[in-house]
């Protein structure tokens, strides 16, 4: 027999889902069909992302301390190998998990 904390983990995380579905489902039901969608919505799916990944990069940095050379040098080597692999790759996924892989290695094993 499941407890109530059990069973109570399993509905949030149900009900998460579902709400996560249909948040991503939103556009397509609602932009579906004979109506042309609209050229904000448009402009929307061409910007955001871009945004979206400025922001993200912005939150990362913002607690940098450059108080000495092992606290910003890290960063700095990661965001370059993004920067470069992405670049040369045009590869998204790559870039971001090369840089994870070689800030996490800088930060254990270098600095």
């Amino acid at each position: 027999m499941m407890s109530s904390s059990t069973l109570h983990s399993i509905l949030l995380v149900l009900v998460m889902a579902l709400v996560s579905y249909l948040l991503r489902a939103f556009p397509f039901i609602v932009f579906s069909g004979k109506r042309e969608t609209p050229k904000f919505v448009l402009y929307l799916g061409k910007v955001l992302p871009f945004a979206i990944i400025g922001m993200l990069v912005i939150y990362c940095v913002k607690d940098i301390s450059f108080s000495s050379v092992s606290h910003f040098l890290p960063y700095i080597i990661a965001g370059t190998v993004v920067v470069g692999l992405h670049i040369w790759r045009r590869n998204t996924l790559l870039s971001i998990i090369a840089g994870t892989l070689s800030y996490m290695a800088l930060v254990q094993f270098v600095f």
